[in-house]
């Protein structure tokens, strides 16, 4: 009775073992992206963010040049489908999705995360995108698509944080910035693609003008203040061990102790 039990423990523990080792070997790993909407009480709301692991070779798009019609549906609408269909299709990168808040978009003060299943030995990089709201054609990006690497010179993963200034909002030139409310998302725009036809090139925002319709909603949504803070992006790993780990424990004490353990996820 005691060979058989030993020969159980002995049998579990290698099967732990082994998954610990293919853990650790994998090059997919869980990550989590945090993202938190920095702006004071009454500030700038930011859209669902986008967010692309690829191989560094995926552009959303570069300042002085126009914007992608996908592009274009993101920063006009706070639609992500089309960026989304541009990337899958590109074949740069194998992981992908949003961060939302609790109603779409991120207020003042909230956070969203969502988890991702990377493969960190061909998507070593991320890249974001989301439309600042109130506005015509306002958004955060980067145009490099190398700037933020997730992978050390030991090609494992490494802990990122990205700080979004307000001198870092962009103004996409697909539409004139009238602050019109019929033109202007999150305002009174009922539909989208409504507003007047720009033709301009990617450059930096020069602000919500000053006792306009924007300023007016959003009294703190001025951007261009010195030391405004937009948003944070912190992309932090799922320990992937650690359920396993839990797992085996959980088994070795069910056989010896003869009760079920509950794991509660972290």
């Amino acid at each position: 009775m005691r060979v058989l039990r030993k020969q159980r423990v002995t049998g579990l523990f290698l099967l732990l073992v082994m998954g610990l080792a293919w853990a650790a070997s994998a090059s997919a790993a869980n990550i989590t992206v945090y993202v938190e909407n920095l702006a004071p009480p009454n500030g700038t709301l930011i859209t669902p963010v986008g967010v692309f692991f690829h191989d560094g070779s995926f552009d959303i798009g570069n300042i002085g040049q126009a914007a992608s019609p996908a592009l274009e549906r993101l920063v006009e609408d706070g639609n992500l489908d089309p960026l989304f269909a541009t990337f899958d299709s590109a074949g740069r990168g194998t992981a992908r999705g949003a961060v939302f808040g609790t109603g779409g978009p991120l207020q003042p003060g909230e956070k969203g995360e969502s988890v991702f299943n990377v493969d960190i030995g061909h998507d070593g990089y991320v890249s974001f995108a989301s439309m600042v709201i109130p506005s015509n054609d306002a958004f955060i990006f980067n145009d490099n698509p190398t700037a933020y690497s997730i992978r050390n010179a030991d090609g494992k993963f490494q802990p990122l944080e990205i700080l979004v200034l307000g001198n870092r909002v962009y103004d996409a030139g697909t539409e004139v910035n009238d602050e019109i409310p019929a033109n202007t998302a999150a305002l009174a725009q009922a539909a989208p693609n409504t507003g007047v036809t720009e033709n301009g090139v990617i450059a930096m925002h020069e602000g919500f003008a000053p006792g306009g319709n924007i300023l007016d909603a959003i009294p703190n949504g001025d951007f261009t203040q010195a030391g405004y803070q937009v948003a944070r992006i912190s992309v932090v790993p799922v320990p992937a061990a650690l359920p396993l780990f839990v797992t085996g424990l959980g088994a070795l004490v069910a056989l010896s102790r003869r009760r079920r353990v509950t794991a509660t996820p972290a």
